[in-house]
């Protein structure tokens, strides 16, 4: 790399890896804006395949970030998401960690020059 200080982008590998996986941020900015969601319209608005957007539920929901409760509408399975306390905490401190790492990158073309 060239001569940039290293600390200035330290910050990268400290954002918390829970949220910062994009499918699980999208959850988590979905979920914060509702007071509960069906799995039926996260699938929707992801464009994950169940599988996929099951597991990454189930990493949220180990986290303590979210809670899923599962029932049935008549004979059919109904599976709602909420956000925790803890993972709105866990959002809004994301949100801060990475606004403070963009802010620390240097701006593009503006890194020193290799001699």
């Amino acid at each position: 790399m060239s001569g940039m200080d290293p600390t200035r982008i330290a910050g990268v590998m400290a954002l918390d890896r829970l949220v910062h996986e994009p499918a699980r941020l999208l959850i988590l900015a979905v979920l914060a804006n509702a007071k509960e969601v069906e799995f039926g319209f996260l699938e929707r608005v992801s464009g994950l395949s169940k599988g996929n957007l099951s597991s990454h539920m189930s990493k949220l929901e180990a986290g303590g970030l979210i809670e899923v409760k599962k029932s049935f509408r008549g004979k059919r399975p109904l599976t709602e998401l909420r956000i925790t306390a803890t993972g709105r905490k866990a959002l809004a401190d994301y949100r801060q960690s990475l606004a403070m790492v963009v802010q620390e990158l240097p701006a593009p073309g503006t890194a020193a020059k290799r001699k």
